[in-house]
């Protein structure tokens, strides 16, 4: 699914829905690209740090979880760094373009729902997500998800690009 670029001409009933529009927009702008790649190049990487696209759609997944479910509801999750092994993304064998995808959009809308019952002033539940600072606002929390999917994307043209699939937005 792609969804149109989330225009500051375009309406938005406030900050809260110009967020989750960027978010949508982003994560499924990442998906299509990740979709548009060959299967050799899904667990390949092309660069030195050895970031694969399967390991990109995970990181997002559980960059959403820590920042959402871990930081600002300050839910019990079992593996927050459940994308990482040694400390390097990593996607078991198992774990398939599909499954990665679903996930990921399953996170997103986990996010959607939480921004569309709070307030974007709401203080973040205190918890380990925070390393001892004061809870951030979901309001700060979703600008850093913004700026992480957007970063990330980036990187993920570069990637495409040379991996022959689709460049540009």
């Amino acid at each position: 699914m792609t969804l149109p670029f989330p225009s500051p001409t375009t309406p938005a009933s406030g900050r809260a829905e110009v967020f989750v529009r960027y978010l949508e927009y982003f994560r499924e702008t990442l998906i299509s690209k990740v979709s548009a790649l060959p299967d050799n190049e899904l667990r390949h990487s092309r660069l030195p740090s050895g970031w694969t696209p399967l390991g990109l759609l995970k990181h997002l997944r559980y960059v959403e979880l820590r920042w959402i479910e871990w930081g600002f509801e300050g839910g019990d999750i079992a593996e927050p760094w459940g994308d990482q092994r040694d400390d390097r993304w990593y996607v078991e064998p198992d774990e398939t373009r599909d499954s990665l995808t679903a996930s990921l959009r399953a996170q997103g809308a986990h996010t959607a729902s939480v921004v569309g019952r709070s307030d974007l002033t709401a203080v973040g539940a205190p918890g380990p997500r925070w390393d001892g600072a004061a809870p951030a606002t979901l309001e700060r929390v979703l600008f850093h998800l913004v700026q992480e999917y957007a970063r990330h994307l980036g990187h993920l043209d570069i990637v495409a690009e040379l991996a022959g699939g689709p460049v540009g937005e």
